[in-house]
């Protein structure tokens, strides 16, 4: 394992290499054998340092290529809670409002759409209550339209909406709460109506920039030609695995980009986590902290789902790109989030009380991943939380 001792971006620092950080990096090669994950890293943040971080496993599955403690992952759904950051600060500089209303921003762009999807505001489409459903065939067919050859992702995501804008809201009895991803394709095609600028160029201007996350980037986290990160896997239905180099076939497609297809080092990753948990009072002040204890607080519960996807939530209460879950090792609710593009898996935990946090990556799918990413978390957390 690779263990660098300074400042890590603009906030956070990483302590020295110790037993502990030894230590992580044997237990992490344990659960990842056991599981049989291609590679696995996690890092754990306290007070704004990297107290713990480790990266173990192969970049290919079955193929002797080990990850550093650089490598990119995926972190999928993970995203969400940077758009809803970046939809803070529109919100601050007055640009939008957190009741801005889909029809208010975007009717000139898509004119007659149904009133009640019209009607949605921003802060419904980042808490998955506007009533706007999951990944329906129909939203699916959009997502993979030949427009990914024909246009850039702000056309695309145009033209997405524009094909379904005649959908009438349905919101659910009990909760409103229905995990959208095209909810947050909307909300992204807000934010770049109201600041004239794409949602990637906005990622990297005011989250990775600002944060100092050097290595984060959107799309499949390898570069184009190299096998320089740790790649995605598909694993088929009669169980064979292929790892997923780069182009369309390796991530989301782009149209899709706000509700997820963020990737990073582990180290990049914990920058995120750490200033989350530091709750906005540690540089660099992307919003105010009234504002980030917004985007945090729980909005709509989320109904009981048995088996949900990885990288989808089960239980709890969801605020703006963030859950809030009450796991039982931790005796309270934590900030909390999966993201998976079904090629990879990552998991994040925030305990804004003890200004810590835990990340977890893996580049492999599927129940098994989620599992072990969640051992690594208890472990970590039991380790810390005093």
């Amino acid at each position: 394992m690779q263990v660098l001792i300074g400042a890590l971006g603009s906030g956070l620092l990483l302590a020295s290499a110790s037993a502990e950080e030894t230590g992580l990096e044997s237990y992490l090669d344990a659960v990842r054998i056991e599981y049989g994950l291609p590679a696995l890293a996690a890092a754990l943040v306290k007070d704004g340092v990297v107290v713990s971080a480790a990266a173990t496993g192969t970049r290919v599955h079955d193929r002797d290529m080990p990850v550093t403690i650089s490598d990119r992952f995926h972190i999928g759904s993970n995203t969400k809670s940077m758009t809803a950051t970046l939809a803070g600060m529109l919100v601050e500089e007055r640009k939008l409002r957190w009741d801005s209303r889909v029809g208010e921003v975007l009717g000139d762009d898509v004119e007659d759409m149904s009133q009640s999807l019209a009607n949605a505001t921003l802060e419904q489409l980042l808490s998955h209550s506007s009533g706007i459903p999951g990944d329906t065939d129909e939203l699916i067919e959009l997502y993979f339209s030949n427009a990914a050859f024909d246009d850039n992702p702000i056309e695309q995501r145009l033209h997405a909406l524009d094909a379904w804008k005649h959908h009438e809201l349905v919101i659910p009895d009990g909760s409103p709460f229905q995990y959208s991803n095209f909810g947050y394709m909307i909300a992204g095609m807000m934010l770049e109506k109201a600041s004239g600028t794409p949602w990637e160029q906005m990622m990297h201007e005011r989250i990775f920039a600002p944060l100092g996350m050097e290595s984060a980037g959107l799309g499949p986290q390898a570069t184009y030609g190299l096998i320089d990160a740790a790649l995605g896997h598909r694993v088929a239905p009669d169980g064979s695995v292929t790892a997923m180099l780069w182009g369309p076939a390796a991530d989301i497609p782009p149209v899709m980009a706000p509700a997820g297809n963020a990737h990073m080092s582990i180290l990049d990753y914990a920058e995120w986590a750490g200033w989350n948990a530091g709750k906005a009072t540690r540089g660099p002040r992307l919003v105010e902290p009234e504002t980030l204890q917004r985007i945090q607080a729980v909005h709509v519960q989320t109904p009981l789902r048995e088996n949900p996807p990885p990288g989808t939530p089960g239980t709890g209460g969801y605020g703006l790109g963030w859950s809030s879950v009450a796991f039982d090792w931790a005796g309270k609710p934590l900030l909390t989030h999966n993201g998976s593009n079904s090629m990879n898996l990552a998991r994040i935990v925030v305990d804004t009380e003890r200004d810590l946090a835990i990340v977890v990556t893996t580049n492999f799918p599927g129940a098994a991943a989620n599992r072990a990413a969640g051992m690594v978390i208890e472990h970590l957390y039991a380790s810390h939380a005093d």
